[in-house]
């Protein structure tokens, strides 16, 4: 029996030809993103409103499953900085059930994303155009320093979701704590500045942070300063994995979250997607899209269920492990338990991380994760472009991701429809050429009295069907037998489909006829499908212009 859904993890065709060689350089690259991650999920969860172990959970359970499940050789999954813009409004708008609403939202997630990729849409992602992506994505680092203001500086007070909030609220009362300003900027400086070549074996993030808490520890730096560190703020990590729970919302909490859960797929589709895409030009391989969705969906589901948070492959994980040597999945998975192992034998020394070191890797990961360069090139965009990245952007940083996503759709939407139009032309052919076998153009056939020959280039779609009507419009009175050349139409819609069928029904009414010449295969499924052929008839669809002109003289003949 052949299952319908294909489901082939990139961990089963990796393993059949592993070695010990292999094994070594999965280890060591493993060992390397685990120790980058540590920092990094931490930091992410706490932007998001949530306890820092929830990144840490998210990166061992959601990274092993994503490794083990996905179709990339070499993806790292974990908490991402794309989720922070929309998860950290959750939490907050939820209070003390933020948690609880946003398990709820990633196991949503994860049923999508699995629907998406048994149904193998993965490939739908590529559509998405590059300004609409660039765009959300420069505005999402925008978003993720702005939560990092109040750890940066060493604020007190609580500042509100959106980025205009904090701004009024920054100007209204901005109270520093200077010792906690000082390290926040040494830390950033330092991460930012770290070699390269000393990066590749020991990530300077891990350094900054674990110096940063050493020395909070040793010279008693909450005490002494006033700096906050993981203990004072949310006190000792657990040494354990959660254990499995179901979200209790009611029915229409359900309902409600399906939007967001709707966003939170789209994003980790994209997300994954582009990592390995990315990492396929690394390594030389190619990822099953389709399989890698799958993937990202089982480790949401179980991130609704062990209380994590959404995740998704990250580019900048996936880059270090190849760089690493990384070249199977394991590599992942030694990620995920380099991380538990951190966990269980080390999470009591981790209450003395300063925030304003954590707070310093992810101003440097947003940083980096702009599209800056592209602001600088706008004005060579195409104007439909540069307004898509423009929307995208802004929309992202003054309202939020969900409607800076549908929006900037619909806008490119909108303007490729317009572009399509454009390019669709009707107009009559005075003078009738076609090409012969060798491909060369027959001039001056001879056209009957009462006959019109139109001719339609482009697709012929919702953006241009009117361009028909608009032509007859223009030639007059309609005559006896009209011929469309269809030879270049390529595509054919619903609403394409139904100005043919006003048109015959009009020369039907007048005792006229129609005749295509040279429908091309999706025209002419379309036309059968709808029943159009059979009110048109077979003896009016002619294969070229000799066999039309033939057919238009014998009707003419018919009527004298």
């Amino acid at each position: 029996m052949t299952l319908p859904v294909s489901f082939r993890p990139k961990i089963v065709h990796a393993l059949k030809d592993y070695s010990a060689q292999k094994f070594f350089a999965d280890a060591a690259a493993g060992l390397t993103v685990g120790i980058v991650a540590l920092p990094l999920s931490m930091a992410l969860a706490i932007a998001s409103g949530l306890k820092p172990e929830i990144g840490i959970f998210t990166a061992i359970i959601g990274g092993l499953l994503i490794s083990a499940f996905g179709g990339s050789r070499v993806q790292i999954g974990g908490p991402a900085g794309a989720f922070v813009p929309l998860l950290a409004p959750i939490v907050m708008a939820h209070g003390s059930r933020g948690p609880e609403v946003l398990v709820a939202c990633a196991l949503m997630a994860g049923v999508i994303l699995i629907v998406l990729g048994a149904c193998k849409l993965g490939s739908l992602i590529k559509f998405i155009p590059f300004p609409v992506v660039t765009g959300f994505t420069s505005g999402i680092a925008i978003i993720i320093m702005s939560t990092q203001i109040r750890d940066f500086f060493g604020l007190q007070e609580k500042l509100p979701p959106d980025f205009f909030g904090k701004v009024i609220a920054l100007a209204q009362n901005f109270h520093p704590n200077w010792a906690t300003v000082i390290l926040a900027t040494l830390a950033t400086v330092a991460i930012w500045f770290w070699p390269k070549k000393i990066g590749r074996h020991v990530p300077g993030t891990i350094v900054i942070v674990v110096l940063a808490a050493v020395a909070a520890a040793f010279f008693n730096w909450p005490e002494k300063f006033g700096i906050q560190t993981l203990g004072t703020a949310f006190g000792e990590m657990p040494r354990h994995l959660p254990s499995p729970h179901w979200p209790l919302l009611s029915f229409d909490e359900w309902r409600a979250l399906l939007p967001v859960a709707m966003t939170i797929a789209v994003l980790g589709a994209i997300e994954s997607l582009l990592s390995a895409v990315v990492s396929d030009g690394m390594i030389d391989d190619r990822h099953d899209s389709n399989q890698e969705l799958m993937g990202q969906g089982i480790a949401n589901v179980a991130m609704g269920i062990f209380g994590g948070m959404p995740a998704t492959g990250v580019i900048a994980r996936t880059a270090t492990n190849v760089r690493c040597g990384g070249r199977t999945p394991i590599a992942g998975i030694i990620h995920s338990l380099t991380l538990l192992l951190v966990l269980l034998v080390a999470a009591p020394l981790a209450k003395h991380i300063p925030l304003a070191a954590l707070s310093a890797v992810l101003i440097v990961v947003s940083l980096r994760m702009g599209e800056w360069h592209q602001f600088r090139r706008l004005n060579r965009w195409p104007r439909s472009d540069a307004a898509v990245f423009i929307c995208a952007f802004t929309l992202t940083v003054c309202v939020d991701l969900p409607t800076a996503v549908g929006a900037s759709l619909i806008l490119a939407s909108a303007l490729l429809v317009r572009r399509l139009s454009e390019l669709t032309q009707v107009h009559a052919d005075e003078e009738v050429t076609q090409a012969n076998a060798s491909g060369q153009k027959i001039v001056g056939k001879e056209i009957p009295q009462g006959v019109m020959v139109f001719r339609v280039f482009g697709a012929f779609f919702f953006g241009a069907a009117d361009k028909l009507e608009t032509s007859l419009r223009r030639a007059g009175q309609l005559p006896d037998v009209l011929i469309l050349r269809m030879r270049d139409v390529l595509a054919l819609d619903a609403t394409g489909l139904d100005a043919l069928e006003d048109l015959l029904e009009k020369l039907r009414i007048k005792k006229k006829d129609l005749i295509l010449c040279g429908p091309h295969s999706q025209p002419m499924i379309a036309l059968v499908r709808a029943g159009f052929i059979d009110r048109l008839g077979m003896e009016n669809v002619c294969a070229d212009m000799d066999i039309s002109l033939e057919r238009a003289r014998k009707i003419l003949d018919a009527k004298k």
